[in-house]
């Protein structure tokens, strides 16, 4: 499947993302995810683009996307934002409502000097209200903007008719439709304004895309030239000169020279790094100090942070299950409002013996004050801060229903090596029958295959040139290695496992020659500083831990001992691992913390999975969530962050459901009069944002 992502401008709320979703859907288009905050829009076998970027114009919206076939741009209309339509109509409906104070202007009073004033908002409020209410009416999606229009319209043509008719003052309603139209204008300014901070993460994020390199070229007598360029020309293969201060401008490989580096933008650690030659630097880092030629292995879209980027915005447009019921009521609000609008008017004057100005001015406010964006927003609204606040410390959630799950984990597993222990191993003592250089070569030959930390710390110790070249080697996950030289003799390298007639397991690894042990080797690995308060952390939160790993039990239980873990599991092959966490997750929502390598099945099997990872390595993880400053520092604050986005969810939603379920008897009962239902309306997803927003900067990890 071929997947389209756009960028579109024009949404304003949910329903407009619902229109443009059932747009999609009805052209049979798959995997169609559409994000009302961000303005993504992604679909996948779309055999006419252009077809589908006219049919999403046509709706009302503008479609934003540099690859895809342009259309010739539009030029910008006047009073093209919801400030400049604010700013236009409100001097004309300050005036208007001048008529209203004991200010003796009489010619206010006039029924056509009301009407004349009026019209110029009533244009420009149908222009742009009345236009994406008939669109989206088309389409079969009626969005908000059909609700404000019939309550303009209702004013407006009220008025007229009693202007025309002469039929007094007690049936010119003109101010009421100047006033609608302005303070929704204004409500849209202030909305737009507050749901874009939500998006301030990610936008800084995106702005560190965008700095200028300095591109190394050799001229005819292959002398060397500097000039710059914009980072998002750069390819694979180019070369460039970093100096100190500056950005680095695109994924590297240091060919010359040092630098420090802080990674802070991927990482969350502003502590500076120190990188050297054939080291790699992240695209969005900064030098700090020093000065470096490196070649470009990444640029553009390919690099890590744009994957970081595209990662937290899929994660923002993904709906967990809370929005799902909200989704249901915002794609039938519109038509009920309608009905009871109607039922108020109706109500109101038959039965209640209203008049039909009074009934009608209730039935517009039960219009105007209802607020199907406040449920659509709810959702989309706080996982955008919530997600885009844990990227920036370096916490990267692959998917949005990783944050729902969080409130509910009991249990924690932890992996040892590379998890609770840093994973720098080093050769403490070892014993072999054979002499000191043929034992290192061979277990050197066999573990620079494997990619486990103890097979790379050794490969490091004891590397060499002369190494046996194998006839056949594999790699048994959670064992060892194994292989045949062209001679036909089998070695291993690996746990007690390696050899079934081995009993204990006193040692990390045993080597193996035709099935006869042939020496063991020690090695000693430091425990991450920040475990032990980390593991207390959880014990606060009443969170069980759980030790899980394929080393020895000794050494597991010495770990455990020291840091305070619960339960230990040890000595497991990852296959053992998986029924572990099978079983542990019958009994418990379960998460389990590993290096995302060896840990890969139980990781994609625990309740959620949560990797410890090398930044490069981000996109390939089997797990929900991953911890890019490699150490387990930040695990409080993602279980923190996924509760509290979480727990703001439910608030929003709370807020969104009341707001109108109270405000539309308020209405109905002729509590509020339209232009204070106008206002209402404005203000009530202004508290969603607002509440949503408090996440930068709210203490999770209580």
């Amino acid at each position: 499947m071929q997947t389209t992502e756009w960028k579109v401008e024009g949404m304003t709320c949910s329903n407009c993302a619902l229109s443009i979703t059932n747009y999609l859907k009805k052209e049979g288009l798959n995997n169609v995810a559409v994000n009302a905050i961000t303005g993504e829009v992604s679909f996948a076998d779309a055999l006419d683009i252009e077809k589908i970027k006219k049919g999403i114009q046509q709706l009302g919206y503008k479609v934003v996307d540099e690859n895809a076939v342009t259309i010739t741009p539009s030029k910008t209309n006047f009073l093209h934002n919801n400030k400049q339509r604010f700013l236009f109509t409100l001097p004309v409906t300050v005036v208007l409502m001048l008529h209203m104070l004991p200010l003796h202007m009489h010619w206010l009073m006039n029924p056509w000097v009301q009407a004349i004033i009026c019209l110029p908002v009533f244009v420009v409020g149908m222009y742009y209200f009345g236009k994406s209410a008939y669109k989206s009416l088309l389409h079969g999606s009626p969005n908000m903007n059909v609700l404000i229009t019939v309550g303009a319209i209702a004013s407006f043509g009220y008025s007229m008719v009693g202007a025309i008719l002469n039929l007094g003052e007690h049936y010119l309603f003109f101010e009421t439709t100047a006033s609608i139209i302005t303070l929704v204008f204004f409500g849209n300014y202030l909305e737009e304004a507050a749901i874009q901070s939500t998006q301030k993460a990610v936008k800084s994020l995106t702005a560190t895309q965008k700095v200028m390199a300095n591109m190394i070229a050799f001229d005819d007598q292959h002398q060397e030239q500097i000039f710059p360029i914009e980072n998002k020309y750069l390819k694979n293969g180019d070369l460039v000169l970093i100096k100190n201060g500056e950005q680095v401008p695109a994924d590297c490989k240091i060919l010359w020279g040092d630098c420090s580096v802080n990674e802070a933008i991927i990482t969350g650690e502003f502590e500076p790094i120190t990188k050297q030659k054939k080291d790699t630097l992240i695209g969005g880092s900064t030098v700090v100090n020093g000065l470096v030629k490196a070649i470009v292995t990444a640029a553009g879209k390919d690099t890590v942070l744009a994957n970081i980027i595209h990662l937290v915005q899929q994660a923002q447009a993904e709906k967990p299950p809370l929005q799902k019921l909200a989704d249901r009521i915002s794609a039938v609000f519109v038509p009920v409002v309608l009905g009871f609008a109607l039922l108020t008017f109706i109500i109101n004057y038959f039965l209640f013996d209203v008049s039909s100005a009074q009934a009608m001015l209730r039935g517009i406010a039960v219009l105007v004050i209802s607020c199907p964006c406040a449920m659509g927003l709810a959702t989309p609204a706080a996982i955008a801060v919530g997600l885009g606040r844990a990227a920036k410390l370096g916490i990267l959630f692959k998917n949005a229903s990783a944050l729902e799950t969080f409130k509910k984990i009991k249990q924690v597993v932890f992996d040892k090596t590379g998890t609770l222990t840093t994973g720098k191993f080093t050769v403490t003592e070892y014993q072999s029958d054979v002499d000191d250089i043929t034992f290192k070569k061979m277990v050197y030959s066999l573990e620079k295959f494997s990619n486990h930390p103890i097979a790379k710390a050794i490969t490091e110790q004891w590397k060499t040139n002369d190494f046996i070249t194998w006839q056949k080697i594999e790699e048994i996950k959670g064992v060892g290695m194994v292989a045949t030289d062209h001679e036909g003799n089998i070695y291993k390298v690996g746990s007690h496992k390696i050899l079934p007639s081995i009993p204990t397991s006193e040692h990390n690894l045993y080597v193996i020659k035709n099935d006869i042990l042939i020496g063991w080797i020690n090695l000693a690995d430091e425990i991450r500083p920040e475990a032990a308060s980390v593991i207390n952390w959880l014990h606060q939160q009443q969170i069980k831990t759980i030790l899980l790993s394929g080393d020895s039990t000794i050494k597991c239980a010495q770990v455990a001992q020291i840091l305070g873990i619960d339960e230990v599991y040890a000595s497991k092959t990852p296959s053992e691992k998986l029924a572990i966490i099978t079983s542990l997750n019958a009994a418990a929502p379960t998460a389990m913390v590993g290096d995302g390598i060896n840990d890969a099945p139980a990781l994609a099997k625990a309740s959620l999975g949560i990797s410890l990872s090398d930044a490069a390595q981000i996109a390939i993880q089997s797990a929900d969530v991953i911890l890019m400053n490699q150490g387990l520092k930040n695990l409080p604050m993602a279980l923190g962050l996924g509760k509290h986005t979480y727990r703001t969810i439910k608030q929003n939603l709370f807020w969104a459901f009341i707001y109108n379920i109270v405000a539309l008897p308020i209405a109905a009962f002729g509590l509020l009069t339209p232009t204070l239902a106008a206002l209402a309306m404005g203000f009530s997803d202004i508290v969603l944002a607002i509440n949503s927003v408090k996440l930068y900067v709210k203490k999770v990890t209580d």
